[in-house]
C-alpha cells in the first residue's frame, strides 16, 4: 500500500474490510470505538508520561521507542478513522472547519 496513494477513504475502506473479514462490525459501535480510542490514546500518553520536555523532543532517535510511538499513532488514527466512518464524518473536512474557528476565535498579532 506505500507504493499506492494513500487517502483517508482508502484507509478507511481497508479498516472496514478488516473488520468484515473477522466480523467485528457489530462491536463498531460509537461508543467502543471512542471507548478504544481513549485507550490507543492513552498507550500513546503512557510512552511519554515521565520524560522530560528534552526527553519527548527526542523520542523519535531510539528505534524501539519510535517503534512504538509509530504504532500508537496508527492505533490512534485507525479507530478515530472508524469513528468517523461509522458517524459519517468526513475526518478533513471536520479539521480544516475547526481551523477557520480557531483562526476566528483566536487572531493572530
Amino acid at each position: 500500500m506505500t507504493e499506492q496513494h494513500l487517502d483517508v477513504a482508502k484507509l478507511q475502506r481497508r479498516l472496514a474490510e478488516f473488520a468484515a473479514a473477522r466480523n467485528w462490525q457489530p462491536f463498531h459501535t460509537p461508543k467502543n470505538l471512542v471507548a478504544a480510542l481513549s485507550v490507543e490514546a492513552s498507550e500513546l500518553v503512557e510512552i511519554f508520561q515521565w520524560l522530560t520536555p528534552e526527553e519527548s523532543a527526542r523520542v523519535m532517535e531510539d528505534p524501539d521507542t519510535a517503534h512504538r510511538v509509530t504504532d500508537e499513532v496508527a492505533d490512534v488514527l485507525a479507530y478515530l478513522l472508524q469513528l468517523c466512518q461509522v458517524l459519517g464524518v468526513d475526518p478533513l473536512a471536520a479539521l480544516d472547519a475547526k481551523i477557520d474557528r480557531n483562526e476566528h476565535r483566536f487572531p493572530a498579532p
